[in-house]
This record gives structure tokens, sequence and C-alpha cells, in this order.
């Protein structure tokens, strides 16, 4: 295996291990059901590196506070590069993501951060199993 798909499969797991407040806040039920999982690989000019940290974390919060279809976002740093950010994303279906997307928190998000990320790639995954404790 690559170092690129172990760290990304290291992400998922430490996700699916942590009980986050959104975990926490959605029903066991609504998180195994989920159609939707998307693994995120960013890295982002470490000059700017505060600056995104902020607009993200904002942007984190008011979407699992505010949309029913996400059910949990967590973004963790590889410890030897923190400028290299890896999100995991659950939905609870293609409409949830869309309407996400299309929110005027993540619209903000994305304008304020597009010139700080040098680089962008999203995995799309099929679940096969997704567990966290209520």
């Amino acid at each position: 295996m690559n170092r690129r798909l172990l760290a990304s499969l290291a992400v998922a797991a430490c996700a699916l291990s942590l009980e986050g407040r959104a975990m926490a806040q959605a029903p066991n039920t609504a998180i195994a059901e989920a159609k939707i999982v998307r693994i995120a690989e960013l890295e982002i000019d470490p000059a700017q590196l505060d600056r995104y940290t902020a607009a993200v974390k904002e942007e984190m919060e008011i979407s699992v506070r505010t949309e029913p279809g996400v059910l949990g976002i967590y973004c963790v740093a590889e410890k030897d590069n923190p400028s290299k950010l890896r999100f995991f994303e659950i939905y609870a279906d293609e409409a949830a993501y869309q309407a996400h997307i299309q929110s005027p928190h993540f619209r903000k998000y994305y304008e304020t951060t597009k010139t700080m990320i040098t680089s962008r790639k999203l995995i799309e995954t099929t679940p096969v199993l997704l567990a966290a404790k209520p």
C-alpha cells in the first residue's frame, strides 16, 4: 500500500473512532445508513494556515449545527506536516451533500480560502461500515 492510501485509511479509522460532538448529536442509525462519505486531501499554504484553520473551523461548526444532513465532518493534520489536512465527511444522502456545498456558509468558506489551498483531492468512497457511539 502506498503512503497516501495508508494515510487516508488512517484518517478514516481515526475519524470513526472519535466520539465528536457532531456524532453525539446524530443517532447511530443515521450514521450507519449514511450513503455519502467523502475524504478530502488538502494542502494549505503554510503562511496562511492559521487563517485557513479559522475559516474552516467556522464553516464546519455551522454546517454540523445547522444542516440536518451533515452527520459529521472531521479534520486532521499530518503530524509532521500540519499544512497537509485530511477531511472525513459524512452526509445523509446526495441531496444533503448538494445542499451543503450550496449553503451560504460553505460558499463563504470556499471564497475565503480558495487562494490558501495549494492542492485539493476529493476521494469518492463507498461506505462499508460506519459505527459511532451515540
